[in-house]
């Protein structure tokens, strides 16, 4: 199924920046550096909790180097293709609500827009 790009768990030691850097490079190949930087989200459940970290980069889908074990193909998807996907049973089925905040905030941090 397709999902939100790149998952997975830190090790002892690791703190949240440091997993997603290593899952980002292990997965796609991409090399991030997110010391510093906070997640945008956190989702807690009840064995443990994902922090989500919303990074645009200009990279063409050539540029990536999947890890086949985890990662069999890649795409870009708009809100509206990830929502239909998750409705023909294409996509993990996340709730409707998180696919349309993960869109609204990935521009900033918060939970309201920013006054203009």
């Amino acid at each position: 199924m397709w999902d939100i790009s790149v998952g997975g768990s830190a090790i002892q030691g690791d703190s949240s920046q440091t997993a997603a850097e290593r899952e980002v490079l292990e997965e796609l190949g991409i090399k991030l550096d997110l010391q510093g930087v906070r997640p945008h989200f956190t989702i807690n459940f009840d064995r443990g909790f994902d922090d989500i970290y919303l990074v645009e980069k200009d990279i063409s889908l050539c540029q990536l180097k999947l890890q086949y074990e985890e990662v069999q193909n890649a795409t870009w998807a708009s809100k509206e293709e990830i929502l239909s996907m998750i409705d023909q049973g294409e996509f993990i089925p996340y709730y409707a609500s998180l696919i349309h905040l993960l869109f609204d905030c990935r521009k900033s941090y918060g939970c309201h827009e920013e006054v203009k």
